[in-house]
């Protein structure tokens, strides 16, 4: 590892393709694993953006801090290779930290155009995206926007303890009903998408496999990526990850906590085995810093975020946008 004063603020001076390289995590400009902050896509394959939303959560609020928790966290696993990948995702990967995305706060109702909008300028220039929310209706306007530059429906990767896809008359801004207006508006495939960890009631399916956290428990992660292997096929996928699929006792930072989930090694053995899948989008969500204990939710987080990254620099090569 390289070392000395130009290992420092990474955030604002490392080349935006440069591989791991080691800063101290008690110090520095905070950034998504100490990638540079910059608005400038040139060149770039992936961008890291806040989206510091909260309006739409049904329970406890908080997650509008999560994209700064989450950052902080990555400090903490900044500094080397991710586990287990035998790879590094920065080398030949050019990531940066965009920032946050604007939310005009006072005018809630413009709010999902306004996320929608600034992601379409992002996937217009060809750069995919990996989404820090924010509550998990975050990732409804980013679908929004991702579609338009696809040939063909999303398959969706759910990691939850929800569905989110409970029928509604209305649309509304709500954190459990967007994917099921996301399946109305022909976003996402149900038939070609997998929903992991579910563990909450809802008598519709619509057409999605599902995966309970039981049955994630007595299958094991060899079994389950085979499967969702399967259903996905070649096909271009979004992957999002509600911190909630977590057990509480591993993520006990989040507004909608149910026990019984997952644990952070299963996640991580999920994810890994993923590697090569044809990711377009993705997204870790429902971070809320409050209810977080030595911030063991912001660093599952971060590191689910960080093998995410990995999954990218795997996926075939391809544009989110053209």
């Amino acid at each position: 590892m390289a070392t000395g004063t130009n290992n420092i603020d990474l955030a604002f001076t490392r080349d935006p393709a440069s591989a791991t390289l080691a800063e101290p995590t008690f110090s520095g400009a905070l950034s998504f694993g100490r990638r540079r902050y910059t608005k400038d896509l040139d060149g770039v394959d992936l961008a890291v953006v806040g989206v510091p939303f909260d309006l739409a959560t049904t329970s406890r609020p908080g997650a509008r801090l999560g994209p700064r928790s989450i950052r902080e966290a990555s400090t903490m696993v900044a500094w080397d290779r991710v586990h287990e990948w035998g790879l590094d995702p920065f080398e030949d990967h050019s990531v940066v930290d965009f920032g946050d995305v604007h939310i005009s706060a006072g005018l809630n109702a413009s709010i999902p155009a306004e996320i929608e909008d600034q992601f379409r300028q992002i996937h217009r220039q060809g750069v995919k995206t990996l989404m820090l929310g924010g509550d998990h209706f975050s990732t409804y306007p980013v679908l929004r926007s991702l579609a338009e530059f696809q040939d063909e429906p999303l398959c969706l990767i759910h990691f939850d303890a929800h569905s989110d896809t409970w029928r509604e008359d209305e649309e509304t801004i709500n954190h459990g009903t967007m994917f099921f207006h996301a399946l109305e508006q022909g976003l996402i495939d149900p038939e070609h998408s997998a929903q992991i960890g579910i563990r909450t009631h809802n008598p519709e399916t619509h057409g999605f496999a599902i995966f309970s956290a039981e049955t994630v428990d007595e299958m094991g992660a060899d079994a389950i990526v085979t499967s969702v292997r399967d259903i996905v096929g070649n096909r271009p996928v979004y992957l999002t990850f509600d911190i909630d699929c977590l057990d509480p006792s591993m993520a006990p930072g989040t507004g909608t906590p149910v026990i019984g989930g997952l644990s952070t090694l299963m996640a991580q053995k999920i994810l890994r085995g993923l590697r090569g899948i044809n990711l377009q989008g993705a997204d870790v969500v429902e971070v809320a810093p409050m209810y977080d204990v030595s911030q063991i939710t912001a660093l599952a987080g971060a590191t689910m975020a960080m093998n995410i990254v990995a999954l990218f620099k795997t996926a075939p090569s391809g544009t989110a946008g053209r």
